[in-house]
């Protein structure tokens, strides 16, 4: 696809990446189908000696053209890819050493400013075969020339998308060439032939999600190439600095199509100034995917509400469900303010029963189609059998999208792939299916999502999903939350981890204004969930431990907190 595109529009510009480091008006650096094409012919050629079809190339490189340049040409060379995290100067070099074990790459990608960096990583990892370290940016990849290539010789594995390892050690997702074909289809299906729409030629798409982020992978290299639309990038670093960039972006370029997990709503509605947008209209964006982390109808609706006066509207919010196992996209919903949520009764929702009621009170959550491709069905993780329609069970997916499973994992870590149905309903396959983790029910022929298996907190008997919990807090907070169950005396207790700003020193009116936060959270919870907390935990911003895709890694907190290795505000 890439190669035609470069064929039929040699000068049209492809991709853009504007880098805010050193200018904080940012520089854009651009590449046109033909280069991006002849970029990747180039670099292939040059990898080639250093391994065969089907040997890794992982890419350990900043965010930029440059690891494009590294996707692209180490699948075009045969290799399998290895898109990564660069790891922070100083950090620990465990999750770097962990996939690299498991890899056992024979090339490493990266640039000159961070080789020194790579080549110390690779030197503690204790690899036994060293692998090459290449800087792609000390190449020279434009010149010109005729390089032939064959498909018969890309292995069938095109990557390996690597977890963030939120509760156990890094594992690598076997993503086919296949797999994300068919998901490319399932995802412009979804967003656009099922909701009656049409990506017009001129769709921009817009994003500054890392690379070796499922969805950033997706949106920012290899959509764009199987659509052939134009990709407008930047780095995550770029994002955090001034979320109004990213708000801008979207209302300069046409028909723009972006994405992003449910925090970066918050901040960007919370961090972008009218001032910021000037003269702009939002009027033209396209969508914006809301996903990676559960969806919060909140969010999205201050998110529309802010920036409705620049003509945004709500129903350009595209709240979507998905996970790397499934290659990345699942299924979606049509979002608007009077339909895009339903509020369900917690009481019985924590006995996995949906029941609604009215809104203002319960849980509100969002609402997805279900898809004709893939099949996904809720499933009692007991008995094997399939759940009727408002019963709580575990979401199954069964499709060309899923993956075969995780590199080099044995049987027993594959569990989640190749799973079968016990007297499946009629049309309904017995398998292969893949046990997502993920809690949910079907209620009125539609989807919803309430949380993770492994999260689940069980408290006194009864079921509470973690994230309605924290979506009640941060109702006050604003901020980061964690709910976590820490057992006390042969039964669980409710602490919750809050990260807070800091207002001025210890002062008596600081630790005033902190007991006010915590008697104000205490009593919302008793009040919305009927649970006493056991303890609060008011935390700095970026105290609480995440994964590399944002996600709380709430087994890490509840070990942070057995340790006693948080520092409290209100110590």
């Amino acid at each position: 696809m890439l190669h035609g595109r470069a064929s039929l529009r040699p000068h049209d510009v492809a991709f853009t990446f504007t880098n805010y480091e050193d200018d904080w008006a940012g520089v854009p650096e651009t590449r046109t189908w033909s280069q991006l094409s002849r970029r990747t012919l180039n670099l292939a050629s040059e990898l080639r000696p250093y391994g065969s079809a089907g040997d890794r190339a992982v890419i350990l490189a900043p965010q930029g053209l440059d690891y494009v340049a590294a996707f692209l040409g180490s699948i075009q060379a045969g290799l399998i890819a290895v898109p990564l995290p660069l790891p922070h100067r100083g950090s620990s070099h465990e999750r770097v050493s962990a996939i690299l074990a498991d890899t056992s790459p024979s090339v490493i990608l990266t640039t000159y400013a961070v080789a020194d960096d790579i080549a110390e990583y690779v030197d503690q990892s204790g690899m036994d075969t060293v692998p090459k370290i290449v800087e792609i940016d000390s190449m020279n990849l434009d010149v010109a020339g005729e390089i032939g290539f064959t498909a018969a010789d890309l292995p069938r594995i095109a990557y390996l998308q690597y977890s963030s390892g939120s509760t156990r050690l890094p594992t690598g997702v076997m993503i086919s060439h296949r797999n994300l074909q068919v998901n490319l289809e399932q995802l412009m299906r979804g967003f656009f032939a099922d909701a009656g729409l049409v990506a017009p030629s001129d769709t921009t798409m817009v994003s500054w999600l890392p690379f070796y982020h499922d969805m950033g992978l997706m949106l920012g290299i290899c959509a764009p190439i199987l659509n052939g639309h134009r990709v407008d990038l930047t780095s995550p670093i770029s994002f955090l600095e001034r979320p109004a960039r990213w708000v801008r972006s979207l209302a300069e370029n046409p028909h723009a199509w972006s994405a992003a997990p449910n925090f970066a709503f918050d901040l960007a509605a919370r961090k972008t100034s009218d001032s910021d947008l000037a003269g702009l209209d939002l009027g033209g964006v396209l969508g914006i995917i809301s996903g990676a982390e559960r969806v919060e109808p909140a969010t999205l609706r201050r998110f529309a509400d802010r920036f409705a006066h620049f003509n945004f509207q709500d129903r350009m919010m595209r709240p979507s469900y998905g996970l790397a196992e499934a290659t990345v996209f699942v299924a979606t919903g049509l979002w608007s303010d009077s339909a895009g949520a339903v509020h369900f009764d917690l009481g019985e929702l924590s006995a996995g029963r949906a029941q609604r009621c009215t809104a203002g009170t319960g849980t509100a959550l969002v609402k997805y189609q279900v898809p004709q491709s893939p099949t996904i069905r809720i499933v009692d993780c007991d008995t094997n059998r399939e759940c009727p329609q408002g019963l709580v069970g575990e979401v199954w997916i069964h499709g060309a999208n899923v993956a075969d499973g995780y590199w080099h994992k044995p049987p027993e870590e594959q569990r989640c792939f190749g799973a079968t149905l016990v007297d499946p309903s009629p049309g309904t396959p017995d398998g292969p299916w893949l046990r997502t983790g993920d809690l949910g029910f079907i209620f009125s022929d539609e989807l919803f999502i309430v949380g993770r298996v492994k999260d689940l907190l069980i408290i006194r008997g009864r079921n509470h999903y973690p994230e309605d919990i924290e979506a009640t807090v941060q109702e006050i907070t604003g901020g980061r939350v964690a709910a976590i169950s820490i057992p006390v005396d042969s039964t669980e207790e409710l602490v919750t981890v809050i990260e807070l700003k800091k207002r001025g020193d210890a002062d008596e009116a600081t630790m005033r204004w902190l007991a006010c936060v915590k008697s104000e959270v205490i009593s919302a919870i008793s009040n919305a969930h009927g649970l006493n907390v056991g303890d609060l935990v008011l935390v700095l911003p970026g105290s609480i431990p995440t994964t590399t895709s944002g996600k709380i890694r709430r087994a890490a907190c509840v070990e942070q907190y057995r340790q006693d290795q948080f520092t409290r505000l209100d110590a």
